[in-house]
């Protein structure tokens, strides 16, 4: 998100929001749109950094403190970078009766990190959702990334272990 003017002479680090200017455009003068503007933010950068959301306040006229207390409101905004993959680990009915908290034990284990944090590599975050709707896969979890999005059922503690391997070696 920095500043990619080829002619900048002030040798800066200003943040670059050409991606968010046509949404800008279209929903700034909006009543009421404040979600989607800051959903088609994270979409295009992947998290809402306070730069955004002040760039989001300057074109909206509306406070960046208000701006903040939405974005921190609804669970769906991260205000941090994610990983590359995001796993999303489904705490659902059943799945937690079919094992999910031994599931997030042996991610937690695997990659050092707990519910909502990104490993050190920035390969991996975690987030457990309340469904995926997968109930007859349960316990499941989905991992998305930039190449799409697949989805993991009937887990077990090696199972996933395995799958998290297989994605750490396609990185290698």
């Amino acid at each position: 998100m920095t500043c990619k003017n080829s002619d900048c002479q002030c040798n800066c680090n200003a943040p670059d929001f050409t991606e968010l200017a046509p949404v800008m455009e279209k929903y700034a003068k909006t009543a009421g749109s404040l979600i989607t503007i800051l959903q088609k933010a994270q979409d295009i950068y992947g998290y809402l950094s306070m730069d955004a959301i002040n760039y989001i306040s300057e074109q909206t006229g509306i406070k960046p403190a208000k701006i903040y207390g939405v974005a921190t409101f609804y669970s769906q905004f991260r205000l941090k970078p994610i990983g590359k993959y995001l796993i999303m680990l489904c705490k659902g009915t059943a799945c937690h009766v079919n094992g999910a908290d031994m599931i997030e034990e042996a991610i937690s284990e695997e990659l050092n990190i707990k519910d909502g944090e990104t490993t050190e590599d920035g390969l991996f975050t975690l987030n457990n959702v309340a469904c995926l709707g997968c109930c007859s896969l349960a316990p499941v979890m989905m991992v998305k990334s930039a190449e799409g999005e697949e989805t993991y059922g009937n887990l077990t503690k090696d199972s996933v272990k395995k799958a998290l391997a297989e994605i750490r070696q396609k990185e290698a």
